[in-house]
C-alpha cells in the first residue's frame, strides 16, 4: 500500500511511512499482506474481508486501511471476547495487576510510535498527542497502585463494551478499557468512527502480548450496535459521544439490568458578571483553544453582563490574536491543527453562515496563515478562531455544541438571564462563573445545571481521584473517574453513584 509523499520537511520521528514500518516491524501479525490492518479480536489478528481508508485530516491523504466487520462478525467477536471473562476473572488480582503492568509498559517502551500515529490518526500536535497517550499510562499506574482497596467488597461483572469518539483515544478510551479489565471483566471496543483506528489497533496489539483479554473493533455504528450494545453477553457499557448517539443507546440500555455510563455532549458555558479579573480570563480564554476546542469540555458559550460585553470582545480578541492555527508538526508555535475532517469546517461555516443570515454577527474570525502550512498543502479541514453573537435562539449555531474553534457571546441584562442561558443546552459537563464577588460567584454556581463550576477558573474531565459525571441530558447511568470507574463496571454492596433515568 503507498503513502502519499509528505507536503513539507516532517521530522524523522512523524514521518508516517517511517512510522508505519516501525508499527510493521513491531507488529507484523497486525498486517496483512497488503497492507491492511487486521481486527484484533481477543489475541488474533483477523480479517475482515472489508476495509475503510483512514485518512488524515493533517493533509486528507488516505494513509492506512482499517477493519470494518460486519454486523455478524461483530456478534462473534463480542462472544469470544465473553468466553475469556470466567478465566480471567478467576485469577487473583494480584496476578491480573501483574499483566495489566506488563502492558503498560510495553505502551511506554512504544509510547513514541503511539503519540506518532496518533498525531497523524486525528491531527494532534505532537505534544498533545503524547499528552494523551503518557495520561494514559500514568493514570493507569495510579488505579494499579490503589486497585486493592477500591476493589474492596467487590466483583467483576463480566464483558464490558466501550464506544467512545475520536478525540482521547488514549486518555479516555484505552484508559477505561484497562481500569475495566484491571478490575476483572473482558472488554471489547469500538474503533471511533472518525478517526484513531490505526495507534488504537497497535495499542491493542501491546495489550494482547501482555495476555489482556480485550477485542477492538471496527465498522458502522448501526451495524455494530446489535454486538456492543443489546447483546446478551454484554454486561456492561461505557459510552462517549453525542446526544442522539447516547440516547439511542440509552434507550437499548434502560431496564436491561446492564450496567452503563453515558457521557453525552452539552454546552459548556462561562457566565461573567460584575467582574474585573481580565488578564486572568485572557489567559483562559487563550488556553481554552487547545486541540481546537474539540473536546468535551471545552467552554464555547459566554453568556456575558451586558455592561462588560466591550471589555469581554476585546479580552477574547487580545487572547486570539496570535494564536497560530497550521500543520501540527510545522514547530512548536503551532497553537493547534486541523479539525478532525473538512466536512466538519464545512459544517460549522453553514452553522455560521444560517446564524448569520438570520441577524448574527461575527465579531472575530482569524484568518490562515500561509507560513504555517507546507507548500500546497490541503488546508480544508483546518479553522481559526471564531466569534460569534446574536445568534437566534432555535438556530443550530446556538443549540448545538460546535466541538471546534467557534465560541458564540451571549449578552444578558439581569442575573436569571444570566443563570437561564448559561443552562440553555439543558445539562452540561462543566461550567464556570466570572465574578469578583465569590459570594455571588457560589450562588450563581449553585443554579448552573454542569456537574463541575469552577469560580473564575475552567473546569475539565479531571485525571485519577477526580470524579466526573454530568447533569440534566448530558449523562445517563454511572459517573466515573478515579474510584467512580470502578466502581461503574464491578458489582457489590455500594451502589455507583450517577444519574439514572427516572
Amino acid at each position: 500500500m503507498s503513502v502519499a509523499r509528505p507536503v513539507l520537511a516532517i521530522p524523522s520521528h512523524l514521518d508516517r511511512s517511517q512510522l508505519l514500518d516501525r508499527a510493521r516491524q513491531r507488529l507484523p501479525q497486525a498486517f496483512d499482506a497488503d497492507g491492511h490492518l487486521l481486527a484484533p479480536i481477543l489475541g488474533q489478528w483477523q480479517s475482515s474481508g472489508h476495509w475503510s481508508p483512514a485518512c488524515s485530516p493533517i493533509d486528507g491523504q488516505v494513509w492506512a486501511e482499517l477493519p470494518q466487520l460486519t454486523a455478524e462478525q461483530a456478534i462473534e467477536a463480542v462472544q469470544c471476547t465473553a468466553q475469556a471473562y470466567p478465566a480471567w476473572a478467576g485469577l487473583s488480582l494480584e496476578a491480573r495487576t501483574a499483566q495489566v503492568g506488563t502492558a503498560l509498559q510495553k505502551l511506554r517502551e512504544e509510547r513514541d510510535l503511539l503519540a506518532g500515529l496518533l498525531a497523524w490518526d486525528i491531527g494532534k500536535t505532537w505534544r498533545t498527542a503524547g499528552s494523551d497517550v503518557d495520561r494514559c499510562i500514568e493514570g493507569v499506574e495510579w488505579y494499579l497502585q490503589g486497585i486493592d482497596e477500591m476493589l474492596a467488597g467487590r466483583q467483576p461483572i463480566g464483558l464490558v463494551s466501550n464506544i467512545a469518539s475520536w478525540n482521547y483515544p488514549f486518555s479516555v478510551l484505552l484508559t477505561n478499557v484497562l481500569v475495566q479489565a484491571l478490575a476483572g471483566n473482558s472488554v471489547v471496543a469500538k474503533i471511533p468512527g472518525q478517526g484513531g483506528g490505526v495507534s488504537l489497533t497497535i495499542a491493542f496489539g501491546l495489550l494482547f502480548e501482555a495476555g489482556l483479554p480485550v477485542s477492538l473493533i471496527g465498522g458502522a455504528g448501526r451495524a455494530l450496535s446489535p454486538a456492543l450494545v443489546a447483546h446478551a453477553d454484554i454486561a456492561g457499557m461505557a459510552f462517549v459521544g453525542g446526544r442522539r448517539n447516547g440516547r439511542a443507546v440509552g434507550e437499548q440500555l434502560k431496564g436491561s439490568g446492564k450496567a452503563y455510563a453515558l457521557e453525552m455532549e452539552g454546552i459548556n458555558a462561562y457566565a461573567i458578571t460584575g467582574f474585573s479579573q481580565w488578564p486572568l480570563l485572557r489567559k483562559q480564554i487563550r488556553a481554552g483553544f487547545d486541540y481546537g476546542k474539540q473536546r468535551c469540555t471545552a467552554y464555547t458559550r459566554w453568556v456575558v453582563e451586558r455592561s462588560l460585553l466591550e471589555k469581554f470582545v476585546q479580552t477574547w480578541r487580545e487572547a486570539v490574536a496570535d494564536l497560530r492555527v497550521g500543520h501540527p508538526f510545522q514547530g512548536e508555535s503551532i497553537d493547534f491543527g486541523p479539525l478532525i475532517s473538512a466536512a466538519k469546517v464545512s459544517e460549522l461555516k453553514l452553522r455560521i453562515d444560517e446564524a448569520v443570515s438570520r441577524g448574527a454577527r461575527v465579531l472575530y474570525s482569524g484568518e490562515l496563515v500561509d507560513d504555517s502550512f507546507g507548500t500546497g498543502q490541503d488546508r480544508s479541514a483546518y479553522l481559526a478562531p471564531q466569534l460569534v453573537i446574536g445568534a437566534p435562539a432555535d438556530s443550530e449555531l446556538y443549540r448545538n455544541e460546535p466541538f471546534g474553534p467557534v465560541d458564540l457571546v451571549v449578552p444578558v441584562d439581569s442575573v436569571d438571564e444570566l443563570v437561564a442561558e448559561a443552562n440553555a443546552s439543558g445539562g452540561a459537563l462543566v461550567a464556570a462563573v466570572g465574578c469578583d464577588d465569590l459570594e455571588q460567584a457560589k450562588a450563581l454556581a449553585g443554579r448552573i445545571q454542569a456537574y463541575k463550576v469552577g469560580i473564575n477558573a475552567l473546569r475539565s474531565r479531571g485525571d485519577r481521584d477526580e470524579s466526573f459525571g454530568g447533569l440534566g441530558e448530558s449523562w445517563e447511568g454511572a459517573f466515573v473517574g478515579g474510584r467512580n470507574l470502578v466502581l461503574a463496571f464491578t458489582a457489590g454492596e455500594e451502589a455507583a453513584p450517577g444519574r439514572w433515568p427516572k
